[in-house]
């Protein structure tokens, strides 16, 4: 992380940066959040990015009143500028005060703020040129849960399901839901070449709704490639010929292995095609 933060739409060193201790952020893990790429000092899928934390907000019960987006655009560009930013992340946060429930510490009152906004930057997350290995994680996602497919601070099964497969010499795992469906990796979208069709999983499995996810489905078909959105089994996953990931922090990044499973990409190739035609929007 840098050393700059914006809080509440100041910026502050990130050592003197403080948040209220009672809140429904720290009690509850109410709050969201989002990472968005930095291309030459830009933040990339802007409008996708606000968009989706505001349906991520109201779902989550996270006030937002107190923001616009004027305003939050304004502030990450002034923190991008003064963090010397050019190629990275970012993470606009939104953290609740309000802390309602069966710890609610009384000390809400009228008037007061109810969320506070915390942005971040940081540099790329460090990637290997010979490609992401994959493993499968023994932690399954719940696609019935009433967060699932929210961006929001309760984040540790994430966390917990990266570190792992990272304890196991793997970059990123593949998550399954309670039904056995393939749902992602754990911080990332997952995408899959088989004959010729591209194939990722349905928001109905539980994945995140990923701005990149979203922008490489719009490339695809720019592309004129065949492309499933489905429920698929760890058999379907198991038969690819190419594997790649998509987020923020990754954008589009080639798998060479999943688990005893080994893939060799090559110039003019499904994957390459759209890993390329992703490139070229960050130039």
């Amino acid at each position: 992380m840098h050393r700059r933060v914006i809080h509440n739409q100041r910026l502050i060193a990130a050592s003197k940066a403080r948040l209220p201790l009672l809140t429904g952020a720290t009690l509850y893990g109410r709050g969201v959040f989002t990472t968005l790429a930095v291309y030459r000092g830009q933040p990339f899928l802007w409008d996708q990015h606000w968009a989706r934390l505001l349906a991520h907000a109201g779902q989550a019960g996270v006030s937002h009143q107190e923001f616009t987006e004027a305003a939050v655009r304004e502030a990450l560009g002034q923190l991008i500028e003064a963090n010397q930013c050019e190629e990275g992340r970012a993470r606009v946060t939104l953290l609740s005060r309000a802390a309602r429930g069966v710890w609610d510490s009384g000390q809400s009152k009228r008037g007061e703020k109810e969320t506070d906004l915390l942005i971040m930057t940081g540099d790329a997350r460090p990637t290997s040129a010979a490609g992401l290995t994959l493993t499968l994680s023994p932690y399954r996602v719940n696609s019935l849960a009433p967060l699932a497919g929210v961006k929001s601070l309760n984040y540790l099964e994430h966390l917990l399901s990266w570190e792992e497969a990272r304890a196991r010499d793997f970059d990123e795992a593949v998550r399954l839901n309670e039904q056995g469906e393939v749902v992602s990796a754990t911080m990332a979208n997952l995408f899959w070449a088989r004959e010729g069709t591209l194939y990722t999983p349905a928001l109905s499995t539980g994945t995140l709704a990923g701005t990149t996810r979203a922008r490489v489905i719009e490339l695809v078909a720019e592309l004129a490639v065949p492309h499933v959105e489905g429920v698929f089994d760890l058999a379907h996953l198991g038969d690819a010929d190419e594997i790649f990931l998509t987020s923020a922090g990754l954008g589009v990044a080639m798998v060479t292995s999943f688990d005893f499973h080994h893939y060799t990409t090559h110039a003019g190739s499904l994957a390459v095609r759209v890993q390329e035609a992703f490139r070229q929007l960050t130039l």
